[in-house]
Parts: C-alpha cells; structure tokens; sequence
C-alpha cells in the first residue's frame, strides 16, 4: 500500500482561480453561474475544481469568505477606525460608493446580487445569515454610541441599524443599474442627515 500525494500536482494557482471565481460568482449571481462558466472564468477543468474545492456550493462559501475580507472588509475597517458610531455609518457608506462603482471589478456587493433569485436554501441561509450579522454590528455600534451620548438615550439602535443596511442594500442594486459613484455618495450623504443629533450635555 503507497501513502503520500495521489496524482500529478495542481497546475493552477488556487488564489488565482478563486479570484476569477469570485468575479463570475459577483457579477453573476450564484444560480446562473453554472460550473462550465466557473471552469471557463478559472481557466480549470471541472475535475480540477471539485478536487480543489469541491462543488459549486462549497466554492461559493468559500468565495464568500474571501471577499469579506477583502472587497467587503470596508465596513470592518470603518467600525475599528472611527471614534464615533455616526463617523462609522457615514464612512461605510461612503466607502460602499467607491467600492461598489469600482470599475475593475462587477458592480455592486456580492453578498447582495448575488442572492437574487437563488433557490439553494443552504445559499439562501449562508448569505442571509452573513447580512443579519451585518446588521448585528451596526445595531452594536449604535447602541454604544447612544451609551457614549452621542444619540439621545430613546434611539432605536435596531431601526437605524435596519435603515442603514437598507441604504447600503439599494446603493448596491443602484450601482449595478449604472448609479455613478458621486450619485452613491449623494444617497450616502443625504442618509446621514436622518442621524439622531446627540443628547444635549
């Protein structure tokens, strides 16, 4: 009996191939990107795909995770960074304009486009969890700065939480219908002018 690697080695680069994965997965959508297409856009064959990431699903999970932390991870970013809960909204979405208008890559987030007409649950359940937890975080963020005072005492941190995440949901469909990016940025703009003011010292 051998032990050891079975068969020759990969030939591809696996990061390279899970980009160019992302990319058909976001412009897309996970129904309609079948895994001829996959195969086609990594430059793969579809042995090669299943031995290096399994199906169609276990890849998309995985191209989810990637780009959480990379084309996604503006959000994080602006929630460590900004002292104050309205400087962590306002940058978020500020910064949802340029990345979603970015021309080098498919428009919009592809945690939102690309659960349009999806009828795998368990995709349905990946990305549906992914912006609940979305949410979580902004209805954390602002209940520490109602905590800090900067929200009156009485703000519902759950339906500011909900209204940004529907700012920057429709900024999303907006960019893939040809929204430019100062246009973004106005939509982003004009929400922060719902913002609570800050209790009175």
């Amino acid at each position: 009996m051998t032990t050891g690697q079975r068969g020759r080695p990969r030939s591809f680069d696996r990061l390279t191939a899970l980009e160019q994965a992302t990319m058909a997965f976001w412009e897309n959508g996970y129904e309609t990107t079948s895994v001829s297409d996959l195969t086609r856009a990594m430059g793969i064959s579809a042995p090669s795909l299943y031995a290096a990431f399994g199906d169609k699903k276990a890849l998309f999970e995985e191209v989810v995770e990637a780009y959480a932390v990379s084309y996604g991870s503006y959000g994080g970013r602006a929630f460590e960074e900004e002292p104050t809960a309205r400087g962590a909204l306002g940058r978020m979405l500020r910064e949802a304009a340029d990345v979603f208008t970015d021309p080098s890559h498919p428009r919009g987030c592809l945690m939102i486009s690309a659960a349009a007409n999806c009828s795998n649950p368990e995709v349905e359940q990946v990305l549906r969890e992914r912006r609940a937890r979305n949410l979580l975080s902004f209805e954390e963020r602002i209940r520490r700065g109602v905590d800090a005072g900067e929200l009156p005492a009485d703000a519902d941190a759950g339906a500011l939480a909900r209204l940004y995440g529907a700012v920057l949901q429709g900024m999303s469909q907006q960019s893939r219908d040809g929204a430019t990016r100062a246009e973004l940025e106005a939509v982003a703009e004009a929400a922060m002018r719902f913002w609570p003011p800050p209790t009175a010292r």
